[in-house]
């Protein structure tokens, strides 16, 4: 894969597939429907994925594309592909929170190598260059040109008093007790994949999921943290969460910052 290449055509395709999101979101109305795994989508959901996915194929025909919203995708095997969740965070859409993003990631050999994650409610974008490092672009997010970019990198974690990031829709009490194990300085709530940017970006130390994902919601973000030094491991035993799994569900996970001392759950 040329990363050279592969870098701009994700990181347009999620602003062209953010502005469609955008144009829904600020609408009257829109329509919520519920597919079969009960999880909710809107039209916002299927216009993102037609955008994103016929750019990818048009640029990258001989790649294995995995998107959240074409259930024969989810089918496919192999360890090396193309993986997009068009809106992560539509419950946050829908509830017109602003916590909801675009992912376009690219896995090889089962680790994330490159990521986009976007989310245009904020006006904040999150990508690796070709090089791998994670960059925070800020500017108009013009389709064609990169604005400026600030290199982003995990923090110095303090393990005397960490800050926590968590889900806003998917709180429980299980995570509230292992969140419980550490020494809490503050806590954040946010939606969608930006939980892994800012580990990335130093605004938090450690986020575990203890709870059902699936790949399409974790590569970009995935991506992004280990571009800016941090890690996600498994829950149960703290080895690396690989992609390429069966049906891509994820086991339990915990991202984090490479200082945090992880506890057993």
């Amino acid at each position: 894969m040329d990363h050279n290449l592969l870098i701009p055509i994700m990181r347009r395709l999620a602003i062209e597939a953010g502005a469609k999101i955008m144009e829904i979101y600020n609408s009257d109305d829109f329509d919520v429907k519920v597919k079969s795994d009960d999880s909710p989508v809107t039209a916002a959901d299927e216009a993102a994925d037609a955008i994103i996915s016929a750019g990818l194929v048009d640029v990258f025909p001989d790649v294995m594309l995995v998107t959240e919203e074409q259930a024969d995708s989810h089918a496919k095997k192999g360890d090396t592909f193309l993986i997009v969740d068009p809106l992560d965070g539509t419950k946050e859409f829908i509830h017109r929170r602003g916590d909801f993003t675009v992912n376009i990631a690219y896995v090889e050999n089962g680790v994330p190598q490159r990521g986009v994650v976007y989310a245009p409610a904020k006006e904040r974008m999150f990508f690796t260059q070709a090089d791998g490092q994670a960059v925070e672009e800020t500017g108009d997010f013009a389709l064609d040109t990169i604005g400026k970019t600030t290199p982003i990198n995990v923090a110095d974690s303090n393990n005397a008093g960490l800050f926590i990031v968590a889900s806003k829709s998917h709180r429980d009490q299980a995570t509230d007790d292992y969140i419980n194990k550490y020494n809490v300085k503050d806590m954040k709530s946010a939606g969608s994949s930006l939980k892994f940017c800012l580990i990335a970006t130093g605004e938090a130390d450690i986020y575990p999921r203890v709870g059902r994902t699936m790949e399409w919601d974790t590569a970009a973000g995935h991506a992004v943290l280990l571009g800016a030094g941090g890690n996600v491991v498994r829950f149960d035993d703290h080895s690396p969460l690989t992609y390429g799994k069966e049906d891509f569900a994820n086991p339990f996970f915990i991202a984090y910052a490479p200082n945090v001392e992880l506890k057993e759950a």
